[in-house]
């Protein structure tokens, strides 16, 4: 049986990591696609059976991919996400697989040989498509912030809660959050972590950087309109003047 597969992620390297582990004599990789509409296109273009589909992406999500193919229309999905949040929930089920970045070689495996077990009885599993419609309501009718953010590390995963972040900002390819004194990185593009968290919360005071407004105790002016942002704790950010109105008003009302 030959398998005709997609990847769709927004991140290069992770199709390319996808399509190393799909080494694989019954998968034929028909299409990778770094976006939801190229993901919309493929799916309906292509007798496909089988997606590796990221949940988070700029614009249209993994969601909206679903939505817009139709459930009684989906082949098997993978969905492959970098937090553990209600979608991970929803889904660990035994009935439509995740994983979750970064995976190693034996979860692939194992998700892959769930995929191989789905396409060949050629049955959607009881429950699923209900499972998926509601979850597609949900995601419809209410946003959902991330309320924690796995953190991985050679020793495991520690889960940060956002409500303990104080300031993000970027660092080379990584992110660097900020709880207290600790410092954790992730591997993440900062203007896609700002669309996850809760705007009443958390807010970019710079190109690089985002800040937790709870945490403000004050602004200090410097030249050209700029400012610095004090922390609670004394440690100084940079304000740039083009986010300067826009919190001056999150902050006063």
């Amino acid at each position: 049986m030959r398998i005709k597969a997609i990847i769709v992620d927004d991140v290069e390297s992770a199709r390319e990591r996808i399509r190393l582990l799909l080494n694989d004599p019954e998968i034929e990789i028909v299409a990778e696609c770094e976006n939801g509409r190229e993901a919309i296109e493929a799916i309906r273009r292509t007798k496909v059976d089988l997606v590796f589909l990221d949940v988070q992406m700029p614009q249209i999500s993994g969601f909206d991919v679903i939505d817009a193919v139709g459930i009684d229309k989906l082949p098997t999905v993978v969905f492959v996400t970098a937090y553990d949040e209600f979608a991970l929930r929803a889904f660990d089920a035994n009935a439509i697989d995740y994983l979750l970045k970064p995976f190693d070689e034996e979860r692939f495996s194992r998700a892959l040989v769930r995929a191989k077990r789905e396409i060949g009885s050629r049955q959607i599993p009881s429950g699923i498509e209900d499972r998926l419609r509601n979850l597609l309501e949900e995601v419809r009718t209410k946003p959902h912030y991330l309320k924690r953010i796995p953190v991985k590390s050679s020793r495991g995963t520690t889960f940060v809660s956002t409500d303990e972040i104080e300031w993000i900002c970027s660092s080379g390819n990584d992110l660097e959050i900020h709880v207290g004194r600790a410092t954790y990185l992730i591997r993440q593009k900062l203007s896609y972590l700002e669309t996850r968290l809760d705007p009443e919360v958390f807010m970019r005071v710079h190109r690089s950087t985002i800040v937790n407004l709870n945490c403000i105790k004050s602004l200090h002016p410097l030249f050209n309109n700029d400012h610095l942002i004090i922390l609670k704790d004394g440690r100084e950010l940079n304000l740039s003047r083009t986010y300067y109105e826009k919190l001056m008003i999150r902050i006063t009302t």
